[in-house]
């Protein structure tokens, strides 16, 4: 794996979007067990516009809701960014965020997730709702 954005070698940058933050609540997935377990020493790492998203998507009643909240606790545990300051999408925030700090992206959005690949940017998805899996570079 590539160095983290501290020139590290044994630690990797990841970059979590909407979804991978909900897979807890979802699925039931340990999400930083999963990532330690993959990559071993990491840093995660959540553009503000996915939070922004999560307290969008919280509001109301129903299984997303619940999950958007408990997305909310799990962004304590991430470093958040700063706002990009434009009116950009969320993906292209994410994608953003990957390049600038030479991150793997955790999703499970089929759509980004191939605008990742054709970037050369690694992807880790849930595979059988239950594991964390590494794809790409």
């Amino acid at each position: 794996m590539a160095s983290d954005w501290h020139g590290c070698p044994d630690r990797v940058t990841v970059v979590l979007d909407t979804n991978a933050l909900m897979m807890p609540a979802q699925f039931g997935v340990d999400l930083f067990e999963g990532l330690r377990e993959l990559l071993g020493g990491y840093d995660v790492f959540v553009p503000a516009e996915v939070v922004y998203e999560l307290r969008g998507l919280s509001h109301g009643s129903g299984k997303d809701a619940a999950a958007a909240r408990f997305g909310l606790m799990v962004v304590t545990r991430c470093t958040v960014l700063s706002p990009y300051g434009e009116k950009a999408p969320v993906d292209d925030t994410i994608i953003r965020a990957a390049e600038t700090f030479n991150a793997v992206v955790v999703t499970n959005d089929k759509e980004l997730r191939n605008r990742l690949f054709s970037l050369r940017i690694p992807v880790i998805a849930l595979r059988s709702r239950s594991r964390l899996e590494l794809m790409g570079k």
